[in-house]
This record gives structure tokens, C-alpha cells and sequence, in this order.
């Protein structure tokens, strides 16, 4: 990776961001020693241009902001670290420099067991109820999915909203597996519907 160090004194903005919420936790700099350093160890280190000094976040409250990818900008001058933070990334103790909170979205988490399904997919582990279900065949992915959706309808009408949720999280799983075994994912169906949402959109 080619960085360019030399625009603003040897420093570059290195944005932090948590790999698994997408939320932005807080800014600081790197010269080309903090980088080297983040890159060797696997923990964030900055360049601290109050003590100047390098810096791991982390190091005395032992929230370290875990590397988990570094990608550059299209002007080679700043940084997005993706990161596993271990506690609250501010000094103030709150999640985010900008006092909010860092709250995994329910929603993200569909695409990460999509791709949790997909490996699965390709590895096929033996004593794994989702390689059974591709062993199985197509027919037994589809009918897994009506039985689920026919017990979620029972819920709904007969039953307790926790029930509701238990089985229709039932029917979202063997769903996603029958998509992956055709090749498409959750979020093709979320696309659909953003389609549909616009005002233009008309039935096929």
C-alpha cells in the first residue's frame, strides 16, 4: 500500500471504524512509524500530536481498537482502519468520540449468516444441520421453507408474538439457504423491495 505521507508533515488521517456496526468510532493521525506499527502489532497506534509521541489506543485502559483491515483513499493520503474495538473507543468512556452509541444493527447481521451460509456452502462440514439441509437437494430446502412459513402463520393467529418471532426466524434461516443454494443472497431480495419503494416502480 502506497501512502502519502508528505502533504500534511508526515501525518495522514487514519478514520476508525467498527468492522461489525459500520459505525465511525473516532479520528486521529498516523505518520509512517504509528502505520508500521498498527500494521506489525494488529492494534491501532497513532501519532499524538499534543505529546508527540506514538501512542496505542488502548494501551492504559485496555480498550484496543483490533485491526481487522486498512484501506486507502483514492488520493493515497487517508486512512480507513476497520476495526474489533475491545470496550468504549473515548477517553470519556463513551463508544464513540462523538458520544454515541456503538450498537450492533440487527439488520447487518442477516448479511454476515448469509455469509456464514455461504462457507458453509462451500466447505460443507460434516455434523452441520445447514450442510444436511444442501445435501438434501433443492426440494428439501423449499419445503423446509413452506413447513416454517406454515408454522409462523400458525403463530400469528393462535399463538404469542415470541413464538411469532422464534419461527419466523426459523423460516428467515432456511430461506437464506435456499437462496444460497441458487446463487443469490438476502440482500437481493432487500434490493426488490427498495424497487418496489419507489414511486415509479411498477409489477412485473
Amino acid at each position: 500500500m502506497t501512502i502519502d505521507f508528505k502533504k500534511m508533515d508526515g501525518l495522514v488521517p487514519a478514520i476508525i471504524q467498527d468492522e461489525r456496526t459500520q459505525k465511525v468510532l473516532m479520528l486521529g493521525f498516523m505518520n509512517e512509524e504509528a502505520y508500521n506499527k498498527t500494521v506489525e502489532t494488529g492494534k491501532v497506534t497513532f501519532w499524538s500530536r499534543s505529546r508527540n509521541c506514538l501512542w496505542t489506543k488502548g494501551e492504559t485502559s485496555g480498550n484496543f481498537l483490533n485491526v481487522v483491515e486498512i484501506l486507502n483513499d483514492c488520493d493515497q493520503d487517508t486512512l480507513l482502519v476497520k476495526v474489533h474495538p475491545d470496550g468504549p473507543t473515548c477517553h470519556t468512556g463513551a463508544d464513540t468520540c462523538w458520544n454515541e452509541k456503538n450498537e450492533p444493527n440487527p439488520l447487518l447481521f442477516l448479511s454476515e449468516l448469509s455469509d456464514f451460509i455461504e462457507k458453509r456452502h462451500r466447505e460443507m462440514p460434516e455434523g452441520s444441520y445447514t450442510t444436511s439441509l444442501f445435501r438434501d437437494g433443492l426440494n428439501r430446502m423449499a419445503q423446509k421453507v413452506g413447513e416454517e412459513a406454515l408454522e409462523l402463520v400458525i403463530e400469528a393467529t393462535n399463538g404469542t408474538n415470541d413464538r411469532l418471532v422464534y419461527e419466523g426466524s426459523d423460516m428467515l434461516y432456511h430461506l437464506i439457504v435456499l437462496l444460497t443454494s441458487k446463487g443469490l443472497r438476502i440482500e437481493d431480495m432487500a434490493r426488490e423491495l427498495m424497487e418496489r419503494h419507489n414511486p415509479g416502480w411498477k409489477k412485473h
